[in-house]
């Protein structure tokens, strides 16, 4: 008996050690698939989560870049301009949540989300625009921010695809962007810009996608 407490005194630690290693790795592996400002999903980690919800066809892919951010950068600072991508990051998780969506940041100040089609998709990005654009508060300062917001509902696709549907939101975000801000739905699934790299052309400047203002 005296032998088997033994081995088992001497296998606890090592149990022990093993358990909080675990642990350990897991949290790093969690911070992995973070970005490390908004606490988002990486955008590797948001085309897992969203090609999943896609598969439901009944969803829609957003895009949302941030309206006035380089002007909170220049006169506020860049801790300014990282606590104004901290709240949009909450604000957009917080919408994509009550949802059961997800969403990432994509690098920047463009976000991305898949939710599942809400009941009236419109009103659904007109209280995330409302949201996004509520001023911060940063050390006592309100920095102003906007949104430009672009969906495309996925039944828009005639097959199931997030890159097409990505640049559709990203071509309605961009056309309400050039209409001062504001929400953009896109319709029909044939790309209305021309790609450089696979990427749309005219961020400085093009013609706006085809859609509807919602």
């Amino acid at each position: 008996m005296s032998a088997l407490l033994s081995a088992a005194a001497a296998v606890a630690p090592v149990a022990a050690g093993w358990s909080v290693h675990s642990a350990c790795l897991r949290r790093r592996l969690e911070r992995a698939r973070r970005d490390p400002l908004t606490g988002l999903p990486t955008r590797a980690e948001f085309e897992c989560r969203a090609a999943r919800l896609l598969e439901q066809r009944a969803c829609a892919v957003v895009v949302v870049d941030l309206d006035g951010f380089k002007a909170v950068n220049d006169t506020f600072g860049h801790a300014a301009g990282d606590a104004a991508l901290r709240a949009a990051g909450g604000r957009l998780a917080i919408w994509t949540d009550s949802l059961r969506g997800c969403a990432a940041r994509l690098g920047g100040d463009e976000f991305a989300a898949t939710v599942p089609m809400p009941g009236h998709l419109p009103n659904a990005l007109l209280a995330l625009h409302r949201s996004l654009c509520a001023p911060v508060t940063f050390e006592g300062r309100t920095l102003p921010l906007g949104a430009s917001v672009g969906a495309l509902p996925v039944a828009e696709l005639p097959v199931t695809d997030l890159s097409a549907a990505l640049r559709r939101a990203d071509e309605a975000m961009y056309a309400a962007k050039q209409g001062g801000g504001g929400t953009w739905l896109a319709s029909g699934a044939a790309p209305l810009m021309q790609t450089v790299n696979g990427r749309r052309d005219g961020r400085n400047g093009s013609s706006p996608a085809g859609g509807e203002r919602s």
